[in-house]
Parts: structure tokens; C-alpha cells; sequence
């Protein structure tokens, strides 16, 4: 999944010059918390809800433009790039979201709430679904086999995950367009495997 099939490309953007006041007015009509600060065909800066919270007192609001407020040097992310690194990135910075740059021109921007959306699609949260979650043997075999038997048996898989939290025994969540599951929890059990819990 690339940044570029998940960015907002129809972007609201503000001048330097514009007020805190205006700025705010934008956010609220649109439903954005971020806006790039744009001159020309130049992102100077991006302003977001967080940091405009600063700067609202009223001695303040009117004197403001965004070339004093804005964030300077965003932290940006390539249209290209996967959705997984710009998700990385997001977290790692503790930021609501990013501007899409291609060789230095602002394409799009992409949030929290894009990123979410790419990853319930990919899971496949919002159809009809089950999920088996299953602890490996592994000395009686490994994932791929397991995926194997259940598409021998029918199933259609929309997505394999496992906590990486857990260091001994590791779950799976495999999940399925809805089907039924019986026979395939019944195989992956006569494997040597634990199923550990049912979705469906």
C-alpha cells in the first residue's frame, strides 16, 4: 500500500500572511487539523490544531501571521513511500500527520485517520468476516502450512497477523471472508496446532 492511493489530494493550504484567526476559521470549516502554509507553488510551513493552541489569547490571535506560528521544516513523507513507513514515521514523531512532497512540490497529505483507513481495508475489518487465532507448533509445522490447508479446504483469506509482543508462543490471526470454519479449525487442530480463539 502506497502513500499515493491514501493522501488527501484535494488540499486546503493558507498564505504566510494569513492570521491565526483565519487559520482556525479553515480547520473548522473543513473539519481539518492541519493545514500546509503555501506560496506559490512553495510549502513554507505547516500550521496544525496543536500547535495554533498556543497562540489563542486575544492580544495574540490578531497579531499573528502563519510565517510566525507555522512549523518550519515538517517532517514529510514521499508519495511512494509504503503506508507502513509513514504510519512509523507518525508514531515515531507523535504527530497527527504529514505532507505528501514529490521533488520538493506538495502533492497531499496524509493523517492518522488516512493511515487507519488504509490498515481497515487491508485487514478487512469492515466485511463480513471470521478469524481463527492459532498458536504454531512448530515442531509439527509453520504458518504456511496451516494457510495451505485452510485454502485447501476453501477458504479465502483476507489477512494472516501475529502479536509480536508475545516471545514464547506467538498467536496468529488469520482472517477470512465469512465461511464456514469448522472443518478448517478441526484440520489445523488434527496438525498439532492450538487454536487459542473464534471469530465468527
Amino acid at each position: 500500500m502506497k502513500v499515493k492511493n491514501w493522501m488527501v489530494t484535494d488540499l486546503i493550504t493558507i498564505g504566510p500572511g494569513a492570521s491565526v484567526r483565519d487559520a482556525v476559521a479553515l480547520m473548522h470549516k473543513h473539519s481539518i487539523r492541519h493545514i500546509p502554509v503555501v506560496e506559490g507553488d512553495v510549502m513554507e510551513g505547516l500550521v496544525t490544531e496543536s500547535n495554533l493552541r498556543q497562540y489563542f489569547f486575544p492580544a495574540m490571535v490578531d497579531d499573528l501571521t502563519m510565517s510566525d506560528v507555522m512549523i518550519v521544516n515538517p517532517i514529510t513523507v514521499d508519495p511512494n513511500a509504503s503506508i507502513d513507513s509513514a504510519a512509523r514515521l507518525i508514531h515515531k514523531y507523535k504527530i497527527g500527520g504529514l505532507p505528501v512532497m514529490e521533488k520538493r512540490r506538495l502533492v497531499g497529505i496524509l493523517t492518522i485517520t488516512d493511515i487507519l483507513g488504509a490498515f481497515i481495508e487491508f485487514l478487512g475489518l469492515l466485511e463480513d468476516s471470521s478469524r481463527i487465532d492459532v498458536v504454531i507448533d512448530e515442531k509439527k509445522g509453520n504458518i504456511d502450512d496451516v494457510i495451505r490447508i485452510i485454502r485447501e479446504l476453501g477458504g479465502r483469506i483476507v489477512s494472516v497477523g501475529v502479536d509480536a509482543q508475545s516471545s514464547r508462543k506467538k498467536v496468529h490471526y488469520i482472517r477470512l471472508e465469512k465461511c464456514d470454519i469448522k472443518p478448517m479449525i478441526e484440520a489445523v487442530e488434527a496438525m498439532g496446532h492450538r487454536i487459542v480463539s473464534i471469530l465468527d
